[in-house]
């Protein structure tokens, strides 16, 4: 009976487990962008922009790849700034290093980065919502490499949760591997307040899910982050006096807009503005306005 249930267990791991083998070179072709290998593994960056052009840097979110921030390098190139946006370790096509994926991982990844390209002493820095986390911890611990700091529906509201099965060490990898990331792709236009306003958008997720490694650091990301309170995180830039610009969509539901209130306490000198209509990507939904503000902002400082 017992070897009956694991076959029966086996099978439908591979049925349902999206991943099918490593990234492989020509995975990274197909993508596009360029590489770099740092100490914990190889990372998918693109740097574009004239070169004279002050160096503003995109960290994307969870687990959305640096395509994200598309319409924003778009506007930014075309006012003037060079831009460097990369995916983070797990993501996209950069490696997935089997470690723990937490703050000192994705702080160390980008502070490599800036150096092997060989970075200006100062940046201006963006994040968007988990990515707004990555630069809050980037902003507390190297504040003197920062002159900007801007941060799009970050990642709020306490500690992440832990279903009950994913509390579980010998089933959580099961039921996460089976169930939760065969189902992300689909997931992803709930981020937007008119989803069918972005066909394709689940579909130029899903190569990403199809590497090996991609769930275990997914996984990963989701088990650190039920340790740490996102709102201290956040808190970390008061200690520094660097300019700072929030910006959040009213009808943002992934991170709701009811946290900008606690954000914009903790954060009072951060310069604030709501985007009406806008979900959690207002950079892509209220793309015009969005990038206005976000170039302003850069200009002004």
């Amino acid at each position: 009976m017992i070897g009956v249930v694991v076959v029966s267990g086996l099978a439908y791991y591979r049925a349902n487990n999206p991943e099918h083998g490593p990234l492989d070179d020509a995975a990274r072709k197909a993508a596009g962008g360029s590489y770099v290998k740092l100490s914990d593994g190889i990372t998918h960056y693109e740097l574009s922009g004239p070169d004279t052009g002050r160096l503003v840097v995109l960290v994307h979110g969870n687990s959305v790849p640096y395509y994200i921030w598309d319409s924003t390098t778009v506007a930014l190139r075309a006012a003037g700034f060079r831009v460097l946006r990369y995916d983070m370790y797990g993501r996209g096509t950069s490696d997935r290093p089997n470690t723990t994926y937490n703050a000192d991982l994705l702080d160390r990844q980008l502070v490599q980065l800036l150096d092997s390209l060989h970075a200006p002493a100062k940046i201006d820095l963006a994040g968007l919502s988990m990515g707004g986390l990555v630069v809050a911890t980037f902003a507390d611990r190297h504040p003197d490499r920062l002159r900007t700091l801007t941060m799009l529906d970050p990642a709020a509201g306490g500690r992440g949760t832990l279903r009950r099965a994913l509390q579980i060490p010998l089933l959580r990898d099961f039921v996460w591997q089976t169930r939760d990331v065969p189902k992300m792709a689909d997931d992803q236009p709930s981020d937007f307040t008119e989803p069918s306003r972005w066909p394709g958008w689940a579909d130029r997720y899903r190569p990403q899910t199809h590497y090996d490694g991609f769930g275990r650091a997914m996984l990963s990301t989701r088990i650190e982050g039920s340790k740490v309170d996102r709102d201290s995180v956040l808190a970390l830039v008061a200690h520094h006096d660097i300019p700072t610009l929030l910006i959040w969509g009213t009808e943002d539901k992934t991170v709701p807009f009811a946290h900008a209130k606690t954000v914009r306490r903790l954060l009072p000198n951060a310069e604030f503005h709501a985007i009406p209509g806008a979900g959690h990507l207002p950079g892509m939904e209220k793309a015009e306005q969005t990038n206005g503000l976000i170039i302003k902002f850069l200009r002004a400082h």
